[in-house]
């Protein structure tokens, strides 16, 4: 018997022996792991930054946007990080639009122009001189490039040269089909704008007023365009919605992600 006890005894304390080097194995193991991901981390870092990275700007997510780098998936995250910063805005902006920086207005606090720019083309297309915020210029230079510019040359084999709007700062409430809304509308901070039309370098025009509707090349381009809109604003809303858009594209800064 006191063989048999002296025997488990032993046996019990070498599993116990061999259990405590295993959990310490282990958790040598998960250090170099954590250690060997953050010196992955630090040179994958220093490796994005490195001023020869082989990652392109497009995919570099250390790099901000560039309006005429080719869309990929990050290039709406990157947009966002820019249109959300006043100096990194006006940074992808130079050389892409024709604007000025101008104060900002702050008529109360509902009613204001924060980040205000005064905004008369983006690419090759010029618009009538609108105030407007950072944001929706940037975001119009977008969808002016890798949508609008695309969808003319499909349809019309020719190049957009200009953007009619009905503008995009108004001091007043929403408009809604039940009546007017006590809550303020997105143009009262500049958050909007309201796109009309479009003209072509061929001579031809678009207004949604009297082509969204039909079969021809006219519709299929106003259809491109409400599509790639939605790609580049946090909110569209086109002829599609309802009958007070049915001259015009709202196009939104802000929103949460509605496309119709």
């Amino acid at each position: 018997m006191r063989h048999a006890r002296r025997q488990a005894m032993a046996q019990d304390a070498a599993k116990k022996e061999k259990q405590t080097k295993s959990r310490g194995r282990s958790l040598l193991q998960g250090a170099a792991t954590l250690v060997f991901a953050g010196l992955v981390g630090v040179g994958g870092y220093q490796l994005l930054r490195h001023p020869h990275t082989p990652l392109p700007t497009a995919w570099n997510p250390t790099i901000p946007l560039r309006i005429s780098d080719p869309v990929t998936p990050i290039t709406s995250w990157k947009l966002n990080r820019a249109a959300a910063s006043p100096m990194a805005c006006q940074a992808a902006l130079d050389g892409f639009a024709a604007l000025r920086h101008l104060p900002d207005q702050n008529t109360s606090d509902q009613c204001h122009i924060r980040n205000r720019v005064d905004l008369s083309s983006v690419g090759n297309a010029r618009l009538a001189p609108v105030e407007t915020r950072c944001a929706i210029a940037l975001r119009m230079a977008m969808w002016e490039r890798h949508s609008l510019q695309p969808a003319a040359a499909a349809q019309f084999g020719s190049t957009l040269t200009r953007i009619d709007h009905f503008g995009s700062y108004s001091c007043r409430t929403m408009r809604t089909a039940a009546g007017v809304s006590s809550r303020m509308s997105t143009h009262a901070s500049a958050e909007a704008i309201d796109i009309a039309g479009f003209g072509f370098a061929d001579g031809s025009q678009v207004q949604l007023v009297t082509d969204w509707d039909g079969n021809g090349q006219k519709a299929a381009f106003l259809r491109a365009a409400r599509d790639g809109a939605c790609d580049w604003f946090n909110l569209t809303l086109s002829p599609d919605y309802n009958s007070l858009h049915a001259d015009h594209f709202h196009l939104q800064s802000r929103g949460w992600g509605l496309c119709r």
